[in-house]
This record gives structure tokens, C-alpha cells and sequence, in this order.
């Protein structure tokens, strides 16, 4: 899909409006620039950033509801897919957005594309592990195998919540191969940018 083709299903199918498609397009235009002189995304999927970026980031709306005082966490968020995506797209300020990456070139690049386009986002530099992660909702995109994901939800983040997982084509086996003592509900969506990829979705109970 071209530029003009993500921007129309972005408008009329996932709700973003005319404000966010500005700033998407500077995010976009930021993240290319920034690229020149530092890995934030592969080189080969530059001329495909709405699609496969952008697009594939902010599918994710259609399961968060942004309308609470909830919170957000990705993990390990590069260059902010999803999670400046996701952060664009939010218009309720009791609802917050945090980005976790250890590389501080990247966290650097997300707070100054924050200050200039006024996005509502905390920025967390380091491990994950050094953090205390609190939220409802957690996201990653290309971050850790389905296994550690598990763990860190189960470890780590403190809150009940829905963790939200872009994976590629090996979603289903990656599931197939996990511990028998698995035994919390999940679902598997399809995504939007390709047949072969797959939304996981986790609810995790806390006692």
C-alpha cells in the first residue's frame, strides 16, 4: 500500500484524524532523516514506512480503550512503533503512553520528536528490567519471542493487563511450543498489513 492508501484507512477505519496524519507524516519524515545516520529502522523498509510501519503500528487502537485513565507500555519501541503510533492517535490525557528502549540514540530521537510535535509521551532509557512497568495495556513490536514476553508479564509488569504482541508468521507455533502450565486466554487477530502476521493478545490476571 502507498502513502495516500495507509493515510485513507487510517482516517475512515481506524479514526485517527487530519492533526494526527500531520504529525505521523513528520514522525515519518523525522524517522527517514534520523536513519541517514543511525539504525532506527531497516534501510529496506524505508520507501514502505506507512505501511510497513505506521499501518502495522496503528492497528492496534482497534484493541486499547483509550476513553479510561488506564496506562501503556511498549517494550523496547526503537524508533516508536508502535508506541508514538499509539501516542499520536491518543486524545485523552488521563490515558498515558510509556516507551521503554535501552539505546539512548533512540530514546533521544523519541523526547526530541515529542518536544517538537507536542506528543503526550513518557520516555524510559535501559533495560526493562530496571524500571518498575505498571500498566493495562502492554505492546511490542519485534522486541523478545512470544516465551519471554510470557515471562516478563508474569515477572516483571505489576498490573493485570492485556499484552499486545505484532508478530510475524510464526505466531501460531511460537504458542504450539509453549509450557504446558501455559493456561491464561488468548486470542490470535489477523493484521491488516499481512496475511501471514498476527496480532497476539494475552490477558493476564494478577492476584
Amino acid at each position: 500500500m502507498n502513502e495516500k492508501e495507509v493515510q485513507s484507512i487510517l482516517l475512515n477505519k481506524l479514526q485517527f484524524n487530519q492533526d494526527s496524519l500531520y504529525k505521523l507524516d513528520t514522525f515519518c519524515r523525522e524517522v527517514i532523516e534520523y536513519n541517514l545516520k543511525f539504525n532506527l529502522i531497516a534501510k529496506s523498509t524505508i520507501d514502505n514506512i506507512w505501511d510497513r510501519h505506521v499501518l502495522d503500528s496503528a492497528q492496534l487502537v482497534k484493541f486499547i480503550d483509550f476513553n479510561d485513565g488506564s496506562s501503556l507500555s511498549d517494550l523496547g519501541t526503537g524508533a516508536g512503533f508502535p508506541g508514538i503510533v499509539l501516542a499520536i492517535f491518543n486524545k485523552n490525557p488521563k490515558f498515558h503512553v510509556k516507551l521503554y528502549d535501552k539505546s539512548r540514540v533512540k530514546t533521544k530521537f523519541l523526547i526530541n520528536l515529542c518536544e517538537k510535535l507536542n506528543i503526550q509521551a513518557e520516555i524510559y532509557e535501559g533495560d526493562y528490567r530496571s524500571h518498575k512497568i505498571s500498566s493495562e495495556y502492554v505492546v511490542s513490536r519485534a522486541f523478545k519471542k512470544l516465551e519471554e514476553h510470557i515471562r516478563i508479564s508474569r515477572e516483571i509488569i505489576e498490573y493485570s493487563h492485556k499484552l499486545i504482541i505484532l508478530k510475524g508468521r510464526n505466531a501460531l507455533s511460537e504458542i504450539k511450543q509453549l509450557n504446558k502450565n501455559f493456561n491464561y486466554s488468548y486470542s490470535l487477530e489477523k493484521s491488516i498489513t499481512s496475511p501471514d502476521s498476527k496480532i497476539v493478545i494475552i490477558n493476564f490476571e494478577k492476584k
